[in-house]
């Protein structure tokens, strides 16, 4: 199988596009490390892994936002599988939406220290083992926000655009020791996230949540929302030795609404 005995630690992995990438890895034999802060979901998802492919997988609790956090969730990965993991998916993200004038210095530092450091910092974690052993992947899920602008997300788009510098700064560091660093851009995917901002648009414009969800999704081109699925997808790809000569990329997956 394509992942056959690597080691995948997804962040957010809990539910959404994190829950997709797990059991599609874990569909190609990969042992799953599921990270997340809430027990629960990374317990059913972990257990998910386990009952559908017989692989073997972990929960681990794990706030990207704090450095003590991720080097415990790291140490415990080590502790479970004796190494750190061969791949890495930066999933872990959070979204809110406000006008600039707005927002407040906690609201940006929010989505700076957990969209952007969360990447940051569970990258430093693992990169270290990549280059000893020269074998890995690094894969952020970022979005096609940090592409382009949009109103109301100055902080998330902000943090977005980061982690793309990120992405394509360290794929040329490490492009020589056999590790890849390749960024998903996702558009509007059917996830509790997107839900949450139709939520955010009622609840400002008066709308109903059928028009609300109407409206995000002529958005796209394809007028439909992105499946967790579809990510998932170009995350195996990017996982795999047959993904290994793409680096440094920024891949859209939102039916052509973004097209740069």
């Amino acid at each position: 199988m394509k992942l056959g005995n690597r080691l995948a630690l997804i962040t957010g992995g809990g539910r959404g596009i994190g829950r997709a990438i797990a059991l599609a890895f874990a569909r190609e034999e990969a042992l799953i490390v599921v990270a997340a802060r809430t027990r629960e979901e990374i317990d059913r998802v972990a257990s998910e892994v386990a009952n559908q492919f017989g692989v073997e997988s972990f929960g681990v609790e794990c706030d990207v936002a704090n450095a003590e956090s991720v080097l415990a969730a790291f140490a415990q990965t080590r502790d479970k599988f004796g190494r750190g993991p061969d791949i890495l998916v930066n999933n872990a993200g959070i979204a809110e939406s406000a006008l600039f004038v707005n927002s407040d210095e906690r609201m940006w530092e929010r989505h700076v220290n957990t969209n952007l450091g969360g990447a940051f910092r569970c990258t430093h974690a693992a990169l270290p083992e990549m280059i000893e052993r020269g074998w890995g992947r690094v894969i952020n899920i970022a979005s096609i926000a940090g592409k382009t602008g949009a109103p109301y997300i100055s902080a998330y788009a902000a943090s977005k655009h980061g982690v793309l510098g990120l992405t394509r700064s360290l794929a040329l560091e490490v492009a020589a020791q056999g590790i890849t660093v390749n960024a998903i851009c996702p558009g509007y995917v059917d996830t509790e996230m997107t839900s949450r901002g139709v939520e955010n648009i009622v609840a400002k414009t008066g709308k109903s949540a059928a028009d609300a969800l109407k409206a995000i999704r002529k958005m796209s081109p394809q007028n439909r929302l992105v499946t967790p699925e579809e990510v998932a997808a170009l995350a195996l790809l990017l996982a795999s030795e047959e993904g290994r000569g793409i680096n440094g990329q920024a891949i859209n997956v939102d039916g052509g609404t973004v097209l740069f």
